[in-house]
């Protein structure tokens, strides 16, 4: 497997498929889930010329089941190590959902010349948790139950959050897809519940506003209006409106999930954003 080990002795596992030669695209994966969650898109940007890179986060799927450093100060370092490790110039960052906050975290405070634009796809930011200054959020009680949901069965949960609410199975008429479950439970149970356990509070309560605020690469920011998992009003507006050269595009009725539900129509968006 290749992998880089971190300052702090942790594993973290990529690949890195194309030309050194050609523009990378760096894909970082959402809650609690891996490399392998990017596969279309991968395959897709590798056949159109370009250099795709996915690590797993640590603590998730082949990188090294940590205890210590699963929150995004240490997430973003780690992907530091590996822009550095592979001596990236001039990367496109894309993010889903946690993956989304630790572009975020990671391109406002990486070197100069690594990044060239960077996606935010159904991503946390600015902040998912309710408080007084984010009154449309959710309440931590919310993730106070997914926390509760791992510790009691995370075999069962794993099952039925990709089952219902991620992918909009759950909703009347929609074309579930077994497949598409049992990859999300698979990937996730690769993981070590520790670092998922952590990773909900890094993911929850991060706050990325100051981050956004420093962005001055262009971003474009994608969400689909029915996503149940990180609610559409109090993320991806606020989101476009903090950043300096932020694009908003929206997504009437898809999900969370909607790299994997509608690569057709995501896959063919961000090419046009990488040649613009």
């Amino acid at each position: 497997m290749t992998t880089i080990t971190t300052k702090d002795g942790t594993g973290i596992f990529y690949k890195d498929w194309g030309s050194k030669d050609a523009q990378a695209i760096v894909f970082h994966h959402g809650w609690p889930l891996s490399a392998d969650d990017w596969d279309n898109q991968m395959l897709f940007f590798l056949h159109k010329g370009f250099r795709v890179i996915a690590h797993d986060r640590r603590g998730h799927g082949r990188s090294s089941q940590t205890a210590t450093g699963n929150e995004m100060d240490t997430y973003a370092a780690d992907v530091a190590e590996l822009a550095d490790a592979l001596d990236l110039k001039n990367a496109i960052h894309i993010g889903h959902s946690t993956g989304g906050g630790e572009v975020a975290h990671y391109v406002a405070r990486a070197k100069p010349g690594r990044v060239a634009k960077a996606v935010l796809i159904g991503a946390v930011p600015p902040v998912m948790v309710k408080s007084e200054k984010n009154p449309g959020g959710l309440p931590i009680e919310v993730f106070d139950g997914f926390r509760a949901a791992m510790v009691a069965n995370r075999a069962q949960f794993y099952h039925d959050v990709p089952a219902g609410p991620f992918y909009g199975f759950n909703r009347p008429g929609a074309k579930v897809s077994q497949g598409i479950i049992d990859n999300w439970w698979r990937q996730g149970m690769m993981g070590g519940a520790k670092a998922h356990y952590d990773c909900i509070k890094a993911f929850s309560e991060t706050d990325f506003t100051d981050d956004l605020k420093k962005i001055d690469v262009p971003v474009l920011v994608m969400h689909g209006s029915d996503d149940q998992i990180v609610p559409y009003a109090d993320s991806a507006p606020l989101s476009a409106k903090l950043l300096k050269k932020g694009t908003l595009k929206t997504y009437d009725g898809l999900p969370h999930g909607m790299c994997t539900t509608h690569p057709d129509i995501i896959n063919a968006d961000l090419l046009a954003f990488f040649k613009d």
